[in-house]
């Protein structure tokens, strides 16, 4: 597709043209477009509601400020209440925090991934995470 086919493209699925697209090369945009509907639009194994959610996790994490908008968004839009949008976001402080500490204090990994397994064969078990 062309520039101007790649848009008319856009304009049906978003309502127009968002200007980051229109800074893409030519060589580049139709795949860039592409991609992102396939992977952030279309459906896939995880439900749109969980992938935005995810997407605003991973924004929030690398701190960017244009993704957590769109993905909080797209969450709104994808049926996502703000208190899930609250707890994706608590969930990602938690994770970070962890992954600092364990990581800053070098915690053994090998030691790390048997108590893990341990927890989780636990967690089967006795259905931990769905009383959680």
């Amino acid at each position: 597709m062309n520039r101007e086919q790649v848009y008319k493209d856009m304009e049906s699925i978003m309502g127009g043209v968002p200007s980051f697209f229109k800074t893409l090369p030519d060589s580049s945009l139709e795949m860039e477009w592409q991609l992102m509907k396939r992977v952030q639009m279309e459906p896939g194994a995880i439900p749109n509601k969980y992938r935005e959610l995810i997407g605003l996790a991973v924004a929030a994490a690398v701190h960017c400020r244009y993704c957590t908008f769109f993905h909080t968004e797209m969450a709104k839009v994808s049926g996502a209440s703000q208190a899930e949008i609250e707890d994706a976001v608590h969930f990602t402080k938690s994770v970070m925090g962890w992954s600092t500490y364990i990581n800053g204090m070098q915690t053994d990994f090998d030691q790390f991934k048997t108590e893990v397994r341990q927890a989780a064969k636990f967690a089967s078990k006795h259905a931990v995470g769905a009383k959680l």
